[in-house]
């Protein structure tokens, strides 16, 4: 293990059904907390754990029995401000297949989810949604569309507004996609990336996201798109505010950062050994709101050391100051999940120069690390404490990050069921 100004508390296998995990989200009620956590591997489709001691994490619950074949996949999920309603994001690996959409949950009792609605976004077009948000009673989802048949074979999915008014009965209240990747535009399809960083990945809507702090936006990372900004105060009409290009790097996840006028953006690393080196963390001002500018990069460390280990490296996810009681919030720092990379958190003090803080690189799964090595389920079972076959990096793949008011950072890896809580020093 390498690690700089953090601790690792516990390192937790949730299981042999509960395969990688892309999407966190925490609940604290009744004096205790809850981490939730969606599986990118069938079967389970998500993990409950009790992580009120930090070092003693609990599996409280697990499963959901839509992910009963190996193409699905729970990619994300995301609570609601009072922490009643979960939602969780299915899609396929191929078009026309289920589970593609969006499950909401009564999480009253978060050792026992009750599923109340399921929003379906299937289609000879579509794989269903990737990534879901909740924020000022709406779902914010990237998703394909039933009736939307793309220009392109990457291009297919967009944006789309739900209305949680009613979770039981949620409804479709708008929705954007790039103009000419839908066949019937009447603009012409956009331009490739032309290198793509030696991977093309169409223009997609990956993370789209809104805050109390400004309802009528939405802040859209789209993949070789770039970056959008979207006025939303008309749901049904999303109207282009600002737009920001910037092949042939591409934007997987946009953290606005309100008070200073910034975003913190990621362009996700997806070939082993660092051949699609850099996918960084950027800085963007957007003082003019109308005119997206990037002005830094967190800086990574030498791939040579990096890219022999095998898996991915680089930048993926950020912890995205989610509007919900019990998330830590900063403008300040900014945390990520940089796979072999590891847990990294940068001080963005001065926004044109960002400058490593601490970091936290696990050993791979499986090999104890000197913190807690265990984790148990509801009848104080301890879990396979050997990772699941089927990891063919050998190395940690972190692949989300959460952090909540105390400080605690949970880390999950893309490959194995491992869970890790994660500490300052």
């Amino acid at each position: 293990m390498e690690a700089k100004n953090l601790r690792l508390l516990a390192q937790c296998d949730l299981g042999e059904q509960a395969f990688g995990g892309e999407g966190m989200a925490l609940v604290a009620r009744g004096g205790r907390r809850y981490l939730f956590v969606a599986h990118v591997w069938a079967p389970h489709a998500f993990s409950t754990v009790d992580v009120t001691d930090p070092r003693r994490p609990t599996l409280v619950f697990q499963g959901d029995d839509r992910m009963d074949h190996e193409d699905a996949r729970a990619n994300t999920l995301s609570v609601n401000a009072t922490g009643e309603v979960l939602a969780v994001a299915y899609q396929c690996r191929h078009f026309d297949r289920q589970p593609a959409g969006v499950e909401f949950f009564d999480i009253a009792d978060p050792a026992h989810p009750r599923s109340i609605s399921f929003f379906d976004t299937s289609g000879p077009h579509s794989i269903g949604t990737h990534r879901v948000w909740l924020a000022n009673d709406r779902a914010f989802i990237s998703t394909g569309f039933p009736d939307f048949e793309a220009t392109h074979k990457l291009d297919h999915q967009g944006v789309m507004i739900i209305d949680l008014a009613d979770p039981a009965r949620p409804r479709e209240i708008g929705r954007w996609w790039v103009p000419g990747t839908r066949v019937g535009d009447t603009a012409p399809p956009p331009p490739r990336n032309p290198h793509g960083r030696r991977f093309e990945l169409g223009y997609r809507a990956h993370n789209v996201m809104s805050y109390p702090e400004r309802p009528d936006r939405c802040y859209v990372a789209y993949e070789d798109g770039g970056l959008f900004i979207l006025d939303i105060s008309r749901p049904s009409l999303p109207r282009v505010v600002s737009w920001l290009n910037f092949q042939p790097y591409s934007a997987h996840t946009v953290v606005p950062l309100f008070k200073r006028e910034l975003l913190a953006v990621t362009d996700e690393a997806h070939l082993p050994n660092g051949e699609d080196h850099p996918k960084l963390l950027w800085i963007m001002d957007v003082s003019v709101e109308g005119n997206i500018l990037p002005v830094g990069t967190g800086p990574l460390p030498d791939v040579k050391k990096f890219a022999p280990r095998g898996g991915r490296f680089g930048a993926h996810n950020l912890h995205e100051n989610e509007p919900i009681p019990g998330a830590w919030h900063s403008e300040e720092e900014v945390i990520g999940a940089f796979f072999s990379g590891g847990v990294r958190i940068y001080d963005i003090r001065d926004a044109f120069h960002p400058h490593e803080i601490a970091h936290l690189i696990p050993d791979a799964p499986g090999i104890s690390s000197g913190a807690s090595s265990h984790a148990t389920d509801t009848g104080g079972h301890r879990l396979s404490a050997l990772p699941p076959a089927g990891d063919p990096t050998g190395v940690s793949q972190i692949n989300d990050v959460f952090a909540d008011e105390r400080g605690v950072i949970y880390a999950i890896d893309r490959l194995t069921s491992y869970l890790y809580v994660i500490e300052r020093t």
